[in-house]
C-alpha cells in the first residue's frame, strides 16, 4: 500500500474496466471500514488511500489524465503531478464513496455514513488523540464538493485535515477600510471611486443618501478568498466626512494647550 499509483493501491491493472474498479474498492472499503477497525490508525491511513484512489480511477476524465501523466512519466511521478494539478475538492467532486458506504450499511449493519462522520467530530476527539484510532470521512455530498453538516471547532478541522489529507471549505475574512468623503457627498448620496488594494481593481462605491461619520457600508463577497470552496468574506469600508477647513481649524485650536 506504500506505492504512489492508484492501480496499485486498489489491485487492479491499468486495463481494469469501471466495474472491476468499483467492485477492488467495495472489497477494501469493506476490509478497512471503521467499524471493523475501530483502534487501527494504520487501517485508516491505508482507507484514505484508497479513497482517494478509487475517486480517481472511477472518474472518466480523472483517470485518462492519470494514465497520461503515468505513460509520460512513470507511476511515482504520475502520482506528484497529478496530485499538483488537482486540489482535494476537485479529486472527490462527483464521487459516489458516500453511495458505497450506505449501501454497506444497510447489508452489514454498519453505521451510517452521516452517523460515522457526526459521532468522530463530536465525540471522537479523546479517542484520536489517545489511542491513535478513529477514522474521519470527508462529506462528499452536493453538487459543488465537500460539504460539513454543522460547524467544526479549529481543534477538529486540523484533526481531519491531518487524517484524511483534505482540506475542509473555510470561509474568507472580512476586510476593513476606511474612505473619506465629502460633506456633499454625504448629504447627497452618489459614487464614490474606490481603488481595491488586495485585488488590484477600481470599484465605483454607492454612498447612500445621509450617511452619517462612523458608518459602515457593506460591500458582499470582496473580501478575502475562501478555502477550498469556502464562502469569500465581505469588505466593509468606514465612512469619515471631511471636514471644512474652518471646523478643522477650530478643532486644532481647541486641542492646542494654551
Amino acid at each position: 500500500m506504500n506505492q504512489k499509483d492508484y492501480y496499485k493501491i486498489l489491485g487492479v491493472d491499468s486495463g481494469a474496466d469501471s466495474k472491476r474498479i468499483k467492485e477492488a474498492y467495495r472489497n477494501l472499503a469493506f476490509k478497512y471500514h471503521p467499524d471493523r477497525n475501530r483502534e487501527n490508525q494504520e487501517f485508516a491511513d491505508q482507507m484514505k488511500l484508497v479513497n482517494e484512489a478509487y475517486a480517481v480511477l472511477s472518474d472518466p476524465k480523472k483517470r485518462r489524465e492519470y494514465d497520461a501523466m503515468r505513460i509520460q512519466f512513470g507511476a511515482k511521478t504520475a502520482y506528484s503531478k497529478f496530485r499538483n494539478a488537482y486540489t482535494e475538492q476537485d479529486i472527490f467532486h462527483g464521487t459516489d464513496i458516500r453511495q458505497i458506504f450506505e449501501e454497506m450499511s444497510k447489508t452489514f449493519g454498519f453505521r451510517s455514513f452521516d452517523v460515522i462522520f457526526r459521532d468522530i467530530y463530536e465525540q471522537g476527539y479523546r479517542n484520536i488523540d489517545s489511542k491513535g484510532g478513529g477514522f474521519l470521512f470527508a462529506y462528499f455530498s452536493g453538487k459543488n464538493g465537500p460539504k460539513t453538516p454543522f460547524k467544526i471547532p479549529k481543534a477538529g478541522r486540523y484533526l481531519f485535515e491531518k487524517i484524511s489529507g483534505m482540506e475542509l471549505p473555510l470561509g474568507g475574512e472580512d476586510l476593513t477600510d476606511t474612505i473619506t468623503v465629502e460633506p456633499a457627498l454625504a448629504r447627497d448620496g452618489g459614487p464614490y471611486a474606490y481603488y481595491h488594494k488586495k485585488r488590484e481593481k477600481k470599484l465605483v462605491v454607492s454612498i447612500p443618501k445621509g450617511v452619517r461619520d462612523g458608518q459602515r457600508i457593506r460591500l458582499a463577497g470582496l473580501g478575502e478568498e475562501g478555502k477550498a470552496g469556502g464562502k469569500t468574506g465581505d469588505l466593509f469600508l468606514k465612512i469619515r466626512i471631511k471636514k471644512p477647513f474652518r471646523e478643522k481649524l477650530m478643532d486644532f485650536l481647541a486641542d492646542k494647550p494654551g
